[in-house]
């Protein structure tokens, strides 16, 4: 249902292959491998495929945060996401 509201509220705005889609994309991945690592603590394609995701979304996000610092701060307040680590 989360899905279902954020999509179409998404799609209203911007089109399927924005940066925010995208991140929310790679965010329900997340937490759908997070899950299945809970169970499955042994399984490390699955922990590399999470830490491929996790790059991906990292890296779109700190593009987002360079190109348009609202756009990303509401982005990870809708998303319940930490922000990333700036050096």
């Amino acid at each position: 249902m989360v899905k279902n509201s954020f999509i179409s509220i998404i799609s209203q705005k911007e089109n399927k292959g924005s940066v925010e889609f995208q991140v929310f994309g790679f965010t329900t991945k997340i937490r759908r491998l997070t899950s299945h690592l809970e169970l499955h603590k042994k399984d490390s394609s699955s922990q590399k495929g999470l830490r491929k995701i996790l790059g991906k979304r990292q890296r779109l996000l700190a593009y987002l945060a360079k190109k348009n610092i609202g756009r990303y701060k509401e982005l990870i307040s809708q998303l319940a996401i930490r922000e990333i680590k700036t050096s």
